[in-house]
């Protein structure tokens, strides 16, 4: 299944609850599998997990993950009072007290105000409980993203098809004229030799072992039968149900590299310019395959 790599996909919790999550994914094409995560602090413990969550179904792309929450609960944050270390200090203050001879005015408003006393404490949250809700938010942001992958990737595929039955017909052109090009030459050679030997009997014996070494040097059929079993493949990957943009990248390459060669082989404008085409159609279908998964 040919799929994009530019999607995206969001979901929340439902409203009403104490804590509302919304999960928001976006990705772009990239070589490999990028993920980015922006979430509270307090959740950096379960990165790990949603990261392998996302990676069970996605194969390649830079994907943005934006988890955010708004929480309705009375605060998260507790008093929290130090008992013996209020001990210490009182017993410090009357020890000081008799020591001094001196009135002991201490009060627990006062001694409240001393260092760690009491402290405010934020109260630690369930991160099991948590990934839980999380979880089901992530799958459908990357169901919804998959949706759309394939959508996408759908519309591609069936533009690259498209393109490459014009490349074929274009290499079937190049094919029948390339047929002819031994003859048109032989006959080029016998007249200029003609012209130079002034009507002169040109050697039949010598001038077909021109023509031989000729048609064997400017040949191109085993070019042609590589670019045509490049498409062959290039349709059979398409139609494959796995990851195939790295495939059909490396596909292209050779196609333009049998295109390259088909061209400077060749002796004949129109085949180089039908090759012109051809190359500029390959390169269409490079820039295509780049968001392909």
């Amino acid at each position: 299944m040919t799929r994009s790599m530019t999607s995206f996909g969001r979901a929340r919790s439902e409203e009403g609850n104490e804590k509302v999550f919304s999960v928001e994914m976006k990705s772009v094409n990239h070589r490999y599998l990028d993920i980015s995560i922006r979430m509270p602090k307090w959740m950096l413990p379960l990165e790990e997990k949603i990261r392998n969550q996302i990676s069970s179904k996605l194969n390649r792309g830079k994907v943005d993950i934006f988890i955010n929450l708004k929480s309705y609960s009375k605060s998260n944050n507790a008093v929290q009072l130090d008992k013996e270390l209020a001990k210490n200090y009182y017993n410090c203050l009357e020890e000081m007290a008799d020591m001094l001879g001196i009135e002991n005015d201490i009060t627990v408003a006062k001694l409240s105000r001393f260092p760690d006393v009491i402290s405010v404490v934020e109260k630690e949250e369930d991160l099991e409980e948590t990934y839980k809700e999380i979880e089901i938010l992530i799958d459908k942001s990357l169901n919804l993203m998959l949706e759309m992958r394939e959508r996408e990737g759908n519309k591609l595929k069936e533009d690259i098809l498209a393109k490459l039955n014009i490349i074929e017909h274009s290499v079937l052109d190049i094919e029948k004229i390339a047929d002819t090009i031994p003859e048109v030459y032989k006959q080029k050679l016998e007249e200029r030799i003609k012209v130079l030997t002034d009507g002169s009997e040109v050697d039949q014996t010598r001038l077909a072992m021109e023509v031989a070494m000729f048609a064997d040097k400017a040949t191109i059929d085993e070019e042609i039968i590589r670019l045509k079993s490049h498409l062959i493949q290039m349709r059979s990957t398409l139609s494959l149900n796995e990851s195939i943009g790295r495939k059909l990248d490396f596909i292209v390459q050779e196609m333009n590299r049998e295109a390259n060669t088909i061209a400077s082989k060749s002796s004949s404008i129109e085949i180089t310019n039908i090759v012109i085409e051809i190359k500029n159609i390959i390169e269409k279908i490079r820039e295509q395959i780049q968001n392909i998964e």
